[in-house]
């Protein structure tokens, strides 16, 4: 599983066309000419999910690198970055909220941000984590080492 974070939300008529372009780059990836059993979703307007069930055919390095150009041309078309990893997303009354890194800590050290503040970690690597820990508190996740 990889998630991608955008660096700014979707507008509502680019999230659907997003998700659209995802789902079929997602039904034609192969790996060594096998078809990868791959899907693709738009989270929150700022998330893009693509995982793959390995059980039939895994990612190979060639197809994380298609996978990879995909994601820059769809940075491109959108004005967007999808490959900042020191962005921080978390929510805020509902609504998911961006920032640097260096934002993130100074909100947590004037206490608009705290432990139980939930965050969204895109390093899970499985669909078991994905469903379990995509979003947990800022205390019991590696943005705590950040603040």
């Amino acid at each position: 599983m990889w998630i991608y974070q955008a660096a700014r939300p979707f507008g509502e008529a680019e999230a659907p066309e997003v998700q659209n372009k995802l789902q079929q780059f997602a039904t034609q990836w192969v790996s060594h000419n096998r078809q990868l059993r791959a899907s693709g979703e738009v989270l929150h307007n700022r998330f893009l999910v693509l995982a793959v069930d390995e059980s039939l055919a895994g990612a190979s390095g060639c197809s994380i690198d298609k996978s990879v150009a995909f994601l820059k041309s769809l940075q491109a078309e959108y004005d967007t970055d999808f490959f900042n990893r020191m962005l921080f997303s978390y929510l805020d009354k509902g609504q998911v909220e961006t920032v640097s890194r260096e934002e993130f800590a100074l909100l947590y050290a004037e206490g608009h941000i705290n432990d139980a503040t939930p965050v969204f970690d895109t390093l899970v690597a499985t669909k078991g984590d994905f469903e379990t820990s995509f979003i947990k508190p800022l205390g019991e996740s590696w943005h705590r080492r950040m603040v």
